[in-house]
């Protein structure tokens, strides 16, 4: 199998898991404090793989999350293509960068991330609870050392092998 097949079903793979645990039934008290998962995934892949995984395919996994969500068509798109944007401006410092440096970058991207949403709500009429929006940043932040490990090891393990 090529380098790129192995890096193309390693993203489609990460990718499925992120939206399948962004639709997973929950409590709805825990709505509050799910971390947007997709988004760090789009953006563990920007400064992973910025040669397989870009602006086009975060635009993509938006599409296919606004279609399974029922948010207005575009709306989790536009958001992870500046998260996708985010990362691969700043993928070279980040590379060199500690893991809680990055989640500075993370923590920046997931709240460009809600913005976008708390700003797409707000024109088409949806609930605008911004305590909601803002706490999955701090989750995602303080997550994302144990996100990046994983999906480290996993990249190491099926890509590089």
């Amino acid at each position: 199998m090529t380098r790129w097949l192995r890096a193309a079903t390693a993203i489609a793979l990460t990718l499925f898991i992120a939206l399948v645990l962004t639709i997973v039934p929950r409590p709805q008290w825990a709505d509050a404090l799910w971390p947007t998962w997709v988004a760090l995934a789009v953006f563990y892949w920007s400064i992973a793989l910025p040669e397989y995984f870009g602006v086009a395919i975060a635009w993509l996994a938006g599409l296919l999350m606004d279609a399974l969500l029922g948010t207005p068509l575009g709306a989790h798109a536009l958001a992870l293509m500046l998260v996708a944007f985010v990362a691969a401006r700043a993928y070279v410092k980040l590379r060199l960068a500690s893991v809680w440096q990055q989640a500075l970058t993370v923590g920046l991207a997931l709240a460009l991330y809600a913005i976008v949403l708390f700003w797409v709500g707000g024109l088409t009429g949806l609930d605008l609870r911004p305590l909601a929006r803002f706490v999955p940043v701090v989750i995602g932040v303080a997550l994302w050392p144990v996100i990046f490990a994983a999906l480290r090891g996993f990249r190491r393990r099926i890509i590089e092998s």
